[in-house]
């Protein structure tokens, strides 16, 4: 029969081990970094997940059960938001450990921005320094609604769909600055490309909120 000690460590392993299998798929971890910019419903999850309506909430569940999510219903509707911000420091953390120990992660970054013609070089800190002293034209490209949650400070919200008509309100001689979710995410990669064509020169901001946070930089909300 298992000592005390034993049956202690299997518990709180197995509890633990709850936390990784919840983040054990590809869509549970796209939607962890989907609500790290924001309280969203199941709707709008499926709709940007690009998932099935009852996938998406099966997926949810998940994540809730784990502890990592809660939700709230308000009429029809439910709404999903993390648990505290430990959750987004773990989906960081993952990422770095995926980006430090994994070569794909890098191969398959590099093939999808030289396939868009990105791969020109960016000092990533000289960038951060020059949006900081508000030295280029900073457009945040995700939903308003994300924009709202939080954003770099001297970030227009210039939704993708919209870039394109609001084009002329742009200082052309300006250096444009385009982010969104993260290192990962194609919202800015699509705006810089559209930006290019349009005779702008353009390049993308790597960090999201997330990240940006994560260096211990400051950013703003201005609303719920």
């Amino acid at each position: 029969m298992p000592s005390p000690g034993r049956r202690f460590k299997s518990a709180i392993y197995e509890q633990f081990a709850r936390v990784a299998k919840a983040l054990a798929s590809a869509h549970r971890v796209e939607l962890v970094e989907l609500l790290a910019q924001g309280p969203r419903t199941v709707e709008a999850l499926s709709k940007l997940a690009d998932m099935r309506l009852a996938n998406t909430s099966a997926h949810l569940q998940v994540l809730r059960g784990a502890g990592l999510v809660e939700s709230s219903k308000e009429g029809l509707f439910v709404t999903y938001r993390l648990a505290d911000a430990s959750v987004s420091e773990l989906l960081l953390a993952t990422r770095r450990v995926a980006e430090a120990r994994l070569a794909e992660v890098a191969k398959v970054t590099r093939q999808f921005l030289a396939d868009n013609a990105q791969l020109d070089g960016v000092d990533a800190k000289a960038l951060r320094a020059r949006v900081r002293h508000g030295e280029v034209t900073l457009l945040d490209v995700r939903p308003p609604e994300e924009f709202a949650a939080g954003h770099i400070p001297g970030a227009l919200s210039v939704p993708l769909p919209e870039l394109a008509s609001r084009l002329s309100a742009l200082p052309k001689r300006r250096e444009v600055v385009a982010y969104c979710r993260g290192p990962y995410c194609v919202l800015a990669v699509e705006a810089v490309k559209l930006l290019r064509a349009r005779g702008f020169k353009a390049v993308r901001l790597e960090d999201g909120v997330l990240d940006w946070a994560g260096l211990g930089l400051r950013v703003e909300a201005t609303g719920a």
